[in-house]
């Protein structure tokens, strides 16, 4: 009897067979029939192959499908950054000044040698930092600012300035990194957790609490709030510790005393790289208490299948998600232990009755799911937001004063967005939808909103000023800045370009009074059509077709070969979303 290879299970096919193929392979393979035209282009399959290929961090946004297009894009992604330019914060040391502000459009950011991918960007206080596809981690800005930078201590001084991005040798990848206000947190591929006060000398946290010897030790997640940071395990517990406490920083300052004597300075020795002299901290940090009782939120799942699995932390907080959808938040008083209490339950956040009625208030005429679920949350400073995802995905607002009376704050155009991640600033925000639109609102702070120069602007556009006549008073005196943006508003990738051109975000940051993005060309440029194109892990067929919608399955086969019985539907194999069976194009991305 004949072998045929549709007759093998998919599950061996998706986990076993199509890893091993080159992509100009998985594209002609695709290209045979419907059948394998719909498991080539199974969403599960490039999300993971995306995070094998190239380090790329699924879970930082909520996107559930268009990652074989995020895949293409990223033979030669873009990083842009904008806002206030103080500190060496862009990274680029010469850029067309505005006349209001400093950076009020996306200013494009070439980050280390040609050919280097950026997949992650997170924003500090007053600082960057970027990840690249082989889990190299580059910083740029100061990362503490507020204090003086001896010149004798090059990079272990937290105050030095690097003015343009510097790769920071570090003993092993780095799978994720979250900033604070002036310190980061990472984890590497080994799930060791490194804290960063300074570009050169980040240490490593040692503690048996997190020595990866059970799901119960094993990080999960980190966090960076503005003096803390905190480590969500696999398991759902939460350790806490407190970089500029009494004990850590008495520890820190007798090993940078130790270093120095040692004449252990940080220097760049070779141009754009930063050798960093790492070192390890032992030390327990603080875990917090369990969760409380908390309400079923769906039919058929009991309280003692409740666990954490996201947190974000904020100025002194941590809110915190559970697999139910339960929104709840932890204030830790600055490090003060005797008054910590336990978990705060936001009802108002979580129960899809109670989200419901508030919704439909503030949004007349809403059309919303059944049933409500929170799945993603973030946070910053003084913000936190939590949303749900998917076409009537659910946007709610709360602040360091919400607890469990709270009702959130709505803002009607971003409901029913597709909005896949929220990034918090100081005073300005973004929203990133799954179709590739950055949106964002708050207040100018020096050009953070990345709308453009509010002197050129039209005005009564958001952005801008009011009237023609503010308009020109402040192109004349360099000032005020414009009113605050109430209006989600998208930002354009294209200011400093001869014509319009479209280009997809795919990720974003913020932080303190500036922004950062990653976006996709959508039209090749001139120089890009004579480019090899097989630079990226497998290569995309030069003749390749592509479309600029992510969740464009491609052309329709009129026939299917194989067996009729073989369907491309998996059963008892949760998590395989995107494509299955087919299904015409949508119009929208993932």
């Amino acid at each position: 009897m004949p072998f045929r290879l549709a007759e093998i299970p998919i599950e061996v096919l998706l986990d076993n067979f199509l890893p091993l193929l080159p992509v100009p392979d998985l594209n002609n393979l695709g290209s045979t029939n419907r059948f394998f035209h719909n498991l080539c282009n199974d969403n599960t399959f490039w999300k993971r192959k995306i995070q094998e290929d190239f380090n790329f961090p699924c879970n930082d946004t909520a996107r559930s499908s268009g990652w074989k297009f995020i895949y293409r894009g990223l033979r030669n992604p873009r990083t842009y950054v904008w806002g206030e330019s103080s500190k060496g914060r862009l990274g680029v040391p010469k850029f067309r000044k505005a006349i209001i502000g400093d950076a009020p459009w996306p200013v494009r950011l070439q980050i280390g040698r040609p050919g280097i991918r950026i997949v992650h960007l997170s924003a500090a206080g007053m600082s960057f930092f970027a990840i690249d596809s082989a889990g190299d981690l580059y910083a740029w800005g100061t990362l503490d600012g507020l204090g003086f930078a001896p010149p004798n201590e090059g990079y272990s001084a937290p105050g030095k300035i690097a003015l343009q991005p510097k790769r920071l040798q570090l003993p092993a990848p780095t799978h994720a990194i979250s900033c604070g206000r002036l310190h980061a947190t990472t984890l590497d591929e080994n799930m060791h957790i490194w804290t960063i006060l300074s570009f050169g000398r980040p240490f490593r946290l040692v503690t048996p609490f997190l020595d990866v010897s059970s799901p119960q030790t094993s990080p999960h997640q980190v966090v960076s709030g503005w003096n803390f940071s905190a480590t969500l395990t696999k398991t759902g517990g939460v350790y806490v510790w407190f970089p500029w406490g009494a004990q850590i920083s008495r520890e820190i300052d007798q090993q940078n005393d130790m270093m120095n004597q040692q004449g252990q300075r940080v220097d760049e020795f070779e141009e754009g790289v930063i050798p960093c002299v790492t070192w390890q901290l032992h030390h327990d940090p603080h875990g917090l208490p369990d969760l409380p009782h908390l309400p079923c939120l769906s039919s058929g799942t009991y309280s003692k299948d409740i666990r954490l699995v996201k947190i974000a932390a904020m100025e002194h907080d941590i809110v915190g998600l559970t697999n139910q959808g339960h929104v709840i938040k932890f204030c830790l008083h600055g490090g003060e232990l005797s008054r910590w209490t336990s978990w705060e339950y936001l009802p108002l956040f979580s129960e899809p009755d109670k989200i419901k009625e508030h919704l439909t208030c503030i949004v007349p005429g809403i059309q919303l799911p059944d049933n409500i679920l929170i799945t993603h949350i973030s946070a910053q400073f003084s913000t936190f937001v939590a949303y749900s995802t998917g076409s009537s995905s659910v946007v709610l607002m709360g602040t360091r004063e919400t607890d469990t009376h709270s009702r959130p704050e709505i803002i009607p155009s971003l409901q029913n967005r597709n909005v896949i991640s929220v990034v918090i600033g100081d005073y300005h925000y973004g929203a990133l939808t799954s179709t590739g639109k950055l949106l964002t609102w708050g207040n100018f702070s020096r050009g953070a909103l990345g709308l453009g120069d509010p002197a050129r602007i039209e005005p009564g556009k958001p952005g801008g000023y009011i009237s023609e006549t503010q308009r020109q008073s402040a192109a004349r005196h360099g000032g005020p800045f414009p009113p605050r943006v109430t209006e989600p508003t998208e930002v354009r990738f294209d200011h400093d370009e001869k014509r319009r051109r479209e280009r997809f975000c795919f990720a974003a940051t913020a932080a303190g009074w500036h922004m950062g993005a990653l976006a996709i060309d959508l039209e090749p440029d001139e120089s890009d059509e004579d480019e090899e194109t097989v630079r990226m892990p497998g290569g995309f067929p030069p003749t390749q077709e592509t479309s600029h919608d992510p969740d464009d399955p491609g052309p329709s086969f009129p026939f299917a070969i194989g067996p009729p019985h073989l369907s491309i539907y998996r059963i008892g194999f949760p998590g395989r979303g995107g494509i299955r069976g087919w299904q015409p194009p949508r119009g929208r991305g993932g």
